[in-house]
């Protein structure tokens, strides 16, 4: 019974369970994906049929996540399939809880109002937005957003952090940034705001049918 309920793994060579980050950032995309899908159902169409599956299986995996057993959460079997061939990455699965905890309390609150109250308000809007954030961030930078706040709540020294960010080293060559690289992304960034200004009206003319195909399908329907 141990065995099955569990969470995190014990690794030759660590003092403390830990998960797989590639796996993690992977299931994160895969929930990202999801999540991202339905809400473009409820902007464009009005429809919040999709968002309702997403949020039951969303909430459903990481009670399983935090509860029973990582192994067995359907999103990180998936992804453990998606990156089998990669070389393991070992996080500490302490602050892996900690933020899945707070994706659980995310998921209830939306759970309670779509599914069972059946409504939505400001306040699903912005747990949307913050879920999708944390999973983005995941996903996309390997960044745990909600792992940052858990020295706040426990004392013990975080262990294993995904890209070793817990550890005061110093930066190689590789990773410092300098100031031409700094100037070129403020021009670039001056030159996103200069195309808003000026190209905005451009931009914002429909596109023609270049082949005419939608008037020659208009006028096989007529």
């Amino acid at each position: 019974m141990k065995k099955f309920i569990k969470f995190g793994e014990d690794v030759e060579g660590y003092n403390i369970p830990v998960l797989n980050e590639r796996e993690i950032r992977a299931a994160a995309g895969i929930l990202f994906l999801a999540t991202f899908l339905s809400l473009m159902f409820i902007l464009f169409n009005g429809n919040f049929v999709p968002i309702k599956y997403v949020i039951t299986i969303f909430l459903t995996d990481f009670l399983i996540r935090v509860f029973i057993n990582p192994r067995f959460s359907p999103s990180l079997i998936l992804a453990r399939l998606i990156v089998r061939n990669q070389t393991p990455e070992y996080v500490g699965a302490a602050q892996k809880k900690f933020a899945w905890v707070i994706g659980v309390v995310l998921a209830a609150t939306m759970f309670v109002f779509f599914i069972m109250v059946n409504a939505y308000s400001p306040i699903t809007g912005i747990i949307c937005l913050i879920c999708l954030i944390f999973l983005f961030f995941e996903s996309a930078f390997g960044i745990c957003l909600g792992c940052m706040f858990y020295p706040l709540f426990f004392k013990d020294k975080v262990q294993y952090c995904p890209g070793e960010v817990c550890d005061v080293k110093n930066k190689q060559e590789i990773q410092k940034t300098s100031k031409a690289q700094l100037l070129v992304l403020l021009a670039f960034t001056a030159l996103a705001v200069l195309m808003v200004w000026f190209m905005n009206d451009r931009f914002s003319e429909k596109p023609y049918d270049f082949f005419g195909i939608d008037k020659t399908e208009q006028t096989i329907k007529e």
